[in-house]
């Protein structure tokens, strides 16, 4: 395993979009680590994104992530995690569970939430993830 630290990739795109890219890959980095299998990533619908579904045989995760650079006026990004995306995402999810006929069978359904803190130069500084946070 490289001991570097991961840094984010240079790109012609939003700013906004890359950081949460880059953040949403981190989070994926260390669901993977903790034993989980991504299942999908950025799943779309009229409501709006599911950033991380993942599944470790006996529980089925919708991960949302936030991503904040630690210069922000926000510190912990966290906090952005309120009842109207915590809604948002719950209808997402039934949507997923709906239209993914495939999926996982599971016992355990959860929701969990990821913040990343990046430093300005796209270091990670913090990640903190929060199980069931809704």
């Amino acid at each position: 395993m490289n001991d570097e630290p991961l840094r984010s990739e240079p790109s012609r795109e939003d700013p906004r979009r890359s950081l949460g890219a880059t953040g949403e890959q981190l989070a994926a980095q260390h669901l993977v680590r903790r034993g989980f299998t991504i299942v999908e990533q950025n799943f779309r619908n009229r409501w709006g994104e599911l950033d991380i579904v993942a599944c470790d045989g006996h529980t089925l995760v919708f991960c949302e992530v936030k991503t904040r650079r630690s210069s922000s006026a926000t510190s912990d990004p966290l906090e952005s995690v309120r009842h109207g995306k915590r809604k948002q995402v719950r209808r997402m999810a039934a949507r997923w569970l709906a239209e993914r006929r495939d999926r996982p069978r599971v016992d355990e359904l959860r929701f969990d939430a990821i913040g990343v803190t990046l430093d300005p130069a796209g270091g990670l500084v913090r990640l903190d993830h929060l199980e069931g946070a809704f």
